[in-house]
């Protein structure tokens, strides 16, 4: 660096110690002085808010102390939020703090805190962009596989049941129940959906959640259905908590369930009644009330199914006034009460399925409300757990189309329209517009169904027509969760997007989630903190 170089870069850190920016914590820093060899020879790093929270984090950091012994974590829990890619976590981590009245730059989500961050590698064997099944699939099992396929080898052809001979995936939560720990997957999807069946089901396509969606070929050799895997599983004690929706999947066709909705299952089997009948200390609940009511002490099966089909968006559940469903925080909190009385320890799998439903809608609201629900539950197992024993890991299964850009102003409404700063700056009072003279928002959707200003939102978009390109928001509210943003290339639906997704960890052996890493690395990672092959095979063993 030559000396003019030098001296300017000297001058800009001077000049941040004067300017007092806001601190991490969204405080205003105190306002900075000259450095050491200023005027005053008072030392800047001192009293600039920016370098003391950096300091305090660094400081921190070195007195981490993660063990990485095989088998040192009791427990593991594995968080994932369905289609949360970075940009998801960006804009809900400001949109979390604008709504506690901050800027919002400076908040942090839960799960953001934790020590340890890699990212993830997240696609299939067949795609470039994966879905839910071979990325969950990747995760649980320890090996990549193809798009659309449910914890079972690449060699498989998909839909086509002879070809599943000899290509099931054993996955982390058999091998828990194998170990004699406990076992428990919540959702806000439905459970025999892509994310959570691949935890505990083995089937070609991702579609056959009921009987009734099997085709004749595989009712011809053999293959089940997706619910009726559930019911099926029978490794150590069973699954000790399965929370979610898709109700409709677990009953007969002839039974009418609480929200005046028939079930799907051909064979007349009410799944329901037989996981009552299978566990010794169980319990069956279909709305909140009933669920606050568990005794955990005196539960050891709960399964929870709050929907026909998959639960309400959180933003309807808490802003709407939805009474009838638990939150994915409470539904976490009540897991670990139920899991953790197993002296063996437990393995705990919670998706926040709905993010990728709302950003497939092209509706951000609903997205980053849903993934604020997700760093609530994390903060719970966080406070209900310990770093000394258990592994939390909070990752993606995939990323979304979705875009964060413009130059807002600090603090400009994340849902909002875009407005910069000026010359000066100093944010401006009228909207940035584009090249045709039309304002646009800092959040929208490379692709998907476009533009709608809605009463609902969410999946109420799917009730009209694809609307791409740009239009005129001057007098549209665009913060109202019934806006849908536009979308560059129109299509019937958003897609998933093909980058890396984001890992964070905590507790023993956390620190293998270090740079950037195959998605199936996650399996791994959860099998030496707890040691699960091992412990499977020596009580296989023993039997």
């Amino acid at each position: 660096m030559n000396k003019k170089l030098l001296v300017l870069a000297m001058s800009a850190m001077l000049g941040l110690a004067a300017c007092g920016n806001d601190g991490d914590n969204g405080v205003a820093g105190t306002p900075g002085s000259n450095g050491s060899n200023g005027s005053d020879g008072k030392d800047w790093s001192a009293v600039n808010q920016w370098y003391v929270d950096a300091q305090a984090r660094v400081t921190k950091a070195d007195g981490l102390s993660v063990n990485n012994e095989v088998g040192a974590a009791k427990n593991v829990i594995l968080f994932v939020g369905d289609g949360m890619g970075v940009s998801t976590i960006t804009a809900a981590r400001i949109l979390e703090g604008q709504l506690k009245g901050k800027t919002g730059e400076e908040n942090a989500l839960s799960f953001e805190t934790l020590p340890y961050v890699g990212l993830s590698k997240t696609y299939n064997v067949d795609g470039q962009t994966p879905d839910s099944a071979g990325t969950m699939s990747a995760m649980v099992t320890g090996v990549k596989t193809d798009v659309g396929v449910i914890s079972q080898a690449e060699g498989v052809v998909r839909a086509n049941c002879a070809s599943t001979k000899d290509q099931n995936l054993v996955t982390s939560l058999e091998l828990a129940a194998m170990a004699g720990m406990s076992t428990g997957v919540v959702t806000t999807a439905r459970l025999t959906h892509a994310t959570p069946a691949a935890t505990y089901a083995h089937v070609p396509d991702r579609d056959w959640e009921a009987d009734s969606n099997l085709p004749a070929e595989a009712v011809t050799n053999g293959c089940k259905d997706i619910a009726a895997q559930m019911l099926d599983f029978n490794y150590g004690s069973g699954l000790n908590v399965m929370m979610g929706g898709g109700r409709r999947s677990f009953i007969p066709k002839t039974l009418i369930d609480p929200e005046g909705k028939a079930g799907k299952r051909s064979d007349g089997r009410d799944l329901t009644a037989e996981w009552l009948a299978k566990y010794p200390n169980a319990a069956y609940v279909q709305d909140r009330d009933t669920f606050l009511n568990v005794d955990v002490k005196s539960t050891d099966h709960l399964l929870g199914l709050f929907n026909s089909s998959h639960m309400e968006y959180d933003y309807d559940r808490s802003e709407a006034g939805v009474k009838g469903e638990p939150s994915l925080a409470e539904m976490t909190a009540k897991s670990i009460d139920i899991l953790k009385k197993n002296a063996k320890g437990y393995v705990l799998i919670v998706e926040a399925g709905r993010i990728d439903h709302a950003h497939h809608a092209g509706n951000a609201a609903r997205a980053l409300y849903d993934t604020i629900a997700l760093s609530e539950a994390v903060r719970v197992a966080m406070e209900k757990s310990s770093e000394k024993d258990t592994l939390i890991m909070v990752t993606a299964d995939h990323s979304h189309v979705f875009t964060i850009a413009g130059y807002p102003t600090r603090g400009n409404p994340i849902l909002g329209l875009v407005k910069t700063n000026d010359e000066n700056g100093i944010a401006e009072v009228t909207n940035s517009t584009d090249a045709n003279g039309l304002p646009y928002t800092t959040v929208g959707y490379a692709n998907g169904m476009g533009y709608a200003s809605l009463a609902t939102g969410g999946d109420e978009r799917y009730n009209f027509p694809v609307d791409g390109g740009r239009k005129d928001l001057n007098f549209v509210d665009t913060q109202n969760a019934g806006f849908h943003q536009e979308a560059l290339v129109p299509l019937s639906d958003e897609t998933h997007a093909g980058e890396d997704v984001a890992i964070f960890a905590r507790g023993p052996s956390s620190a293998l989630i270090q740079g950037t890493v195959e998605q199936n690395h996650i399996f791994h990672v959860m099998n030496r903190a707890a040691n699960l092959v091992a412990k499977a095979e020596a009580a296989v063993a023993a039997k």
